[in-house]
């Protein structure tokens, strides 16, 4: 699994830095977010909903949002 640390990072750039990560891998690959952004949590739904990326997993501890996007074809 790869793994992007964007904390202390505002939204957008947690979305365009995963993006960018995204690209570098293969379908069915996943990558695992971690921001504290609580903006974060509409942008990364909504980015998964509208790329067909799937987010297997979303949880939050102490201000911190960690996500896991599996990379679609």
């Amino acid at each position: 699994m790869a793994e992007l640390d964007a904390r202390g990072l505002n939204c957008p750039m947690p979305i365009l830095k995963a993006k960018k990560a995204l690209k570098e891998l293969a379908a069915g690959d996943t990558l695992k977010v971690v921001a504290t952004d609580p903006g974060s949590v509409s942008d990364f739904s909504a980015f998964c909903r509208t790329t067909g990326n799937e987010l297997v997993e979303q949880s939050e501890e102490n201000g911190v949002y960690t996500y896991v996007i599996r990379k679609s074809t």
